[in-house]
């Protein structure tokens, strides 16, 4: 790096920067959990020790969840995983709840990503009327971003005792959550304008003051393969066009790699409805308060600060560790 012809290729020097900031952060983590880990030695040998010694047992419990950070982050070594990623959320069977239960899995993945000092932009945003969202398009920002929540994407299913039917009856929702990287410009897709049906509307609210009083929002349609993106987080829009029109561009391009590559179909992972039978995770709050994973088996009791508070890297950790020759 102290090279000065390493840098006037500067898509492979910044390739190479953020590998080696990767591989520093590993060996610093390292470094302290080695400390830690002499710290709970010293503990363990005082002759006053019990097993039960609650600073012992916090800073084992600490050790492990570090340890299983750390093993994840190595794990995810596949050519998307360090990308920035756009997270998708539509909201499916259940009419009002499943809206509201899409507006919460929103939430989530905002105080989630917070938690990782992760930068957020939503990009779209669908009211759901009544209560929640229809739908909502997320760009996030950070390292393994996509490695981390690609173990997201497929159907979640709340159970729960439904706020918005007068008898309170017990209702089951499903929302579907797609992620696809970040790929940055895509030379290989041409979209010719034939091709694409470009509708303006009013912004539903995301984007700044007067943003509702013009038709800034951009909808773009890619007719031979109906996919849609919607962009209305900018007040101009020439910008949301621009930022729309990209997304479609990597969904587009992820599209016609599936045609040719397994591996790409499972980047997607849109494929499936927001229905019963296809949940990769449920959520449950009545008559108990369970969350299960049914890929890895993950169980947590632990409802409140999961949904609430987006603490995810003990259930993304077990997917991904169980999952790591299949997930990618």
């Amino acid at each position: 790096m102290s090279e000065s012809e390493f840098w006037q290729d500067q898509a492979n020097a910044q390739a190479l920067t953020l590998e080696f900031e990767k591989n520093k952060k590993i060996l610093d983590e390292l470094a302290d959990l080695d400390g830690q880990l002499s710290n709970l030695a010293n503990i363990m040998k005082d002759e006053d020790f019990a097993s039960t010694d609650e600073t012992a047992v916090l800073l084992l419990e600490d050790l492990q969840n570090r340890l299983d950070n750390l093993e994840t982050a190595t794990v995810l070594n596949g050519p998307y995983d360090r990308k920035n990623a756009y997270l998708f959320l539509h909201s499916g069977t259940g009419g009002v709840d499943a809206a509201d239960w899409t507006g919460m899995l929103l939430n989530m993945y905002l105080k989630y990503a917070a938690r990782r000092k992760w930068k957020t932009a939503i990009i779209d945003q669908t009211s759901g009327g009544e209560a929640g969202i229809k739908s909502a398009t997320i760009k996030v920002e950070g390292d393994l971003a996509y490695g981390l929540l690609k173990a997201e994407k497929g159907v979640h299913r709340l159970v729960r005792l439904s706020p918005f039917n007068a008898q309170n009856l017990r209702q089951t929702s499903f929302a579907l959550v797609e992620v696809i990287p970040d790929l940055g410009e895509i030379s290989e897709i041409d979209l010719p304008e034939k091709d694409l049906r470009i509708d303006v509307f009013r912004s539903s609210g995301h984007g700044g003051q007067s943003v509702n009083t013009t038709d800034s929002a951009v909808r773009i349609t890619h007719l031979p393969t109906k996919i849609s993106v919607s962009s209305q987080s900018e007040r101009s829009q020439t910008q949301n066009k621009e930022i729309a029109m990209k997304i479609l561009k990597h969904r587009v391009y992820l599209l016609e790699q599936q045609k040719h590559d397994e591996l790409s179909r499972q980047l997607k992972g849109s494929d499936q409805s927001g229905d019963f039978g296809h949940q990769i995770r449920s959520y449950v709050l009545h008559p108990y308060h369970q969350i299960k994973d049914h890929r890895s088996d993950f169980v947590t009791t632990q409802v409140k600060e999961v949904i609430e508070e987006g603490n995810l890297d003990e259930i993304i950790n077990s997917v991904i560790l169980q999952l790591k020759d299949k997930l990618r």
